[in-house]
């Protein structure tokens, strides 16, 4: 019996033993996970980061608008800006009077498109330089300096180009436009709307333009004619008249000096 007892203290205070370490580990388990809970009880709430940024604001003038909006603005501007430059330069009529004159010489893609768009540019930049310079100096020049606003910028840009187109649009097409449009008659022209001037501009432009080209034709034509009547009279049937009036008008044109006389002719209607 003592053994007995014996035997079963021992294995009383082996259990004890065992089991003291194992509650002290969950104890330290329980304490380091109550203690991330009360340290995220304790941390102040920070606003969430998923809200959409909020766009950059910037003020031109006394108006107030998004960026976004300013960049679709002048990509759209950027856009028209070519048309803008065709409907409002002597551009129109010089391309229109450079393809006249080299279908009237029969060479067909000589001087090339990109020669006559470049050779028109040049010369449209050079007509156009004046009134660049009077719009830098009227409405650029004040908007940088932060003088005026946009808008009195733009009101004063386009006063020169008005004035310019006003000096080589026919009445007959200014009369047109204001008829179509429905607008009072304005006691002076520059109380035209763009929205008149810049088609009646356009017309009259390419009026010019065929005019010039139809009498670029002129002395051409003549070569044709004889050449053909000559052929015919001659007897040779076979032979296609602009095999032989082709060489005649590009003599004639090069000893006329033709490009410096067409040329000139075109920028002293300007001036």
């Amino acid at each position: 019996m003592k053994l007995r007892s014996m035997l079963w203290l021992i294995m009383m205070v082996l259990t004890i033993s065992a089991a003291g370490p194992a509650q002290a580990r969950q104890g330290g388990k329980a304490s380091r996970t109550s203690t991330p809970k009360k340290q995220a009880e304790t941390q102040p709430q920070t606003p969430s980061s998923d809200l959409p940024p909020q766009p950059l604001v910037v003020d031109v003038g006394k108006s107030v608008a998004t960026t976004p909006w300013t960049i679709v603005a002048l990509l759209t501007v950027l856009t028209l800006l070519p048309a803008i430059l065709l409907a409002t330069t002597p551009f129109v009529r010089l391309l229109v009077i450079f393809h006249f004159l080299r279908q009237a010489l029969g060479t067909q893609g000589i001087p090339t498109n990109q020669t006559l768009m470049g050779l028109s540019i040049f010369l449209t930049y050079f007509i156009m330089q004046p009134v660049g310079a009077v719009i830098y100096k009227d409405a650029v020049v004040p908007l940088q300096n932060n003088k005026i606003q946009v808008m009195v910028a733009l009101d004063r840009g386009t006063a020169p180009v008005k004035t310019f187109m006003l000096r080589y649009t026919r009445e007959k097409d200014l009369a047109l436009f204001v008829e179509l449009s429905k607008e009072p008659r304005p006691k002076t022209p520059q109380d035209l709307s763009m929205r008149v001037v810049v088609p009646a501009y356009i017309i009259s432009e390419l009026k010019a333009g065929f005019q010039i080209g139809a009498v670029l034709f002129l002395p051409f034509l003549v070569i044709d004619m004889a050449v053909a009547s000559i052929t015919t009279a001659v007897g040779m049937m076979q032979l296609p008249p602009v095999v032989i009036s082709t060489p005649l008008k590009l003599l004639v044109f090069v000893m006329a000096d033709g490009w410096n006389l067409l040329v000139g002719s075109i920028m002293k209607s300007f001036y």
